[in-house]
């Protein structure tokens, strides 16, 4: 299975309620918040790429590929995506954000069953209340369609996958999957849970 899957990791945001600091490599728990996110993503798939945008000598000592959007300007995820989706020969392509710490450890094998299951081009994971469009596991051909879409001013990533056949990939019975870090109190809160 695992061998049918790469992933993504996406560093390359602006970080601005972080004050600017980079997200991925803010430290949470003395480990900066990407190396959580390898920790939990690496055992699933086949490699791993960082996209990131900036500090990529500092993203590079964790001995992966690091690649920079293809349009400069901090186009949001989907410049990320569609970079990656350029970067890969595998069938699929999971999708994670570098500041989400408490990844599912089944986060690959979920979404790859659900996506087969239905036959859809991309399955989009659910904490059971809502969707997180940037964790995604999609078919990398669908580059073109995403890059069309990019180029014509849009950034909203669910009005993107809305267009193609995709299946909603539910994790309620790991509600804090998907917490992630956008404030230094946020930060503050998941160090203490990881910590318990």
């Amino acid at each position: 299975m695992s061998q049918q899957v790469d992933a993504v990791i996406l560093a390359g945001g602006k970080a601005r309620r972080m004050g600017g600091d980079d997200k991925g490599l803010v430290l949470l728990n003395d480990q900066p918040m990407i190396k959580h996110a390898i920790d939990r993503v690496l055992p699933q798939v086949k490699e791993i790429l960082i996209n990131a945008n900036r500090n990529q000598s500092e993203y590079a000592k964790f001995d992966f590929p690091v690649i920079s959007d293809e349009d400069s300007g901090y186009l949001g995820p989907l410049a990320g995506m569609i970079t990656a989706m350029a970067h890969t020969q595998a069938k699929y392509l999971m999708v994670v954000p570098c500041d989400c710490p408490l990844l599912p450890t089944d986060l690959v094998e979920r979404m790859v069953s659900a996506l087969e299951k239905q036959g859809a081009d991309l399955a989009v994971a659910s904490d059971g209340k809502r969707e997180q469009p940037v964790v995604m596991l999609l078919k990398p051909e669908l580059r073109d369609s995403m890059k069309a879409f990019l180029d014509a001013g849009e950034r909203k990533i669910d009005f993107w996958y809305a267009k193609h056949q995709y299946v909603v990939c539910e994790f309620a019975d790991q509600p804090n999957a998907f917490v992630n870090v956008n404030t230094p109190e946020q930060k503050q809160q998941l160090a203490e849970a990881i910590a318990h």
